[in-house]
């Protein structure tokens, strides 16, 4: 019974946020997949939904205007995605005012309050005559959060994160991190490989 309502709900909830997502789409596929005015500020609209019915609303307008975005997920309040190019996985958690640029987030990755997963590190380059290029859709690079990887809250990641790894509240990652290790620290710090806890409880 729970889970009927709860997907009525989803249903509901992508009917509500159409006068939102349809602009978006549009804008995507009449002019250029790389123009996001329209779909930014909608997503600072949604971010600001509160409460329980914001959850499901910010989960209906993401399942819709994202490259992907499951309904079997958590979005939390002040969330902003700044590209459209993002999937998110089946059971992901994205804490309040997380900012994410373009990613692939796997399968059950927790992602803190505060996190900025970031597109890629060159996004801004040194011009001929020493100032700081504006954005660049061309220089765009979309991050991939592995399965099962834990942001910490704060964490500035602008590399891949290896499946099932964990990075520390308030860690800086900008070289790629392996599988199963947990990273901390700015810049990022190797701390220990992790292993299953079911190899100490043999």
């Amino acid at each position: 019974m729970k889970k009927r309502l709860k997907n009525l709900l989803n249903v509901l909830s992508q009917w509500l946020m159409l006068p939102l997502t349809l602009p978006c789409k549009f804008e995507e596929k009449l002019i250029s997949k790389d123009v996001e005015i329209i779909f930014n500020i909608c997503t600072h609209m949604v971010a600001m939904l509160p409460g329980l019915p914001g959850v499901f609303l910010r989960r209906g307008f993401y399942s819709i205007a994202l490259e992907h975005c499951s309904l079997e997920s958590h979005i939390g309040f002040g969330t902003i995605f700044s590209h459209r190019a993002t999937r998110v996985a089946d059971h992901v958690y994205i804490g309040s005012y997380t900012l994410i640029g373009s990613a692939i987030i796997g399968e059950h990755c927790l992602i803190g309050s505060r996190a900025s997963i970031l597109s890629g590190t060159a996004l801004h380059i040194l011009d001929d005559d020493g100032t700081w290029t504006p954005y660049s859709p061309e220089r765009l690079e979309r991050i991939t959060l592995q399965p099962n990887v834990w942001i910490g809250e704060g964490a500035i990641v602008a590399a891949n994160i290896g499946q099932g790894s964990m990075i520390g509240a308030g860690c800086v990652v900008t070289t790629p991190v392996k599988p199963q290790v947990i990273m901390a620290g700015n810049p990022a710090r190797f701390v220990r490989k992790l292993e299953p806890e079911s190899r100490f409880n043999t």
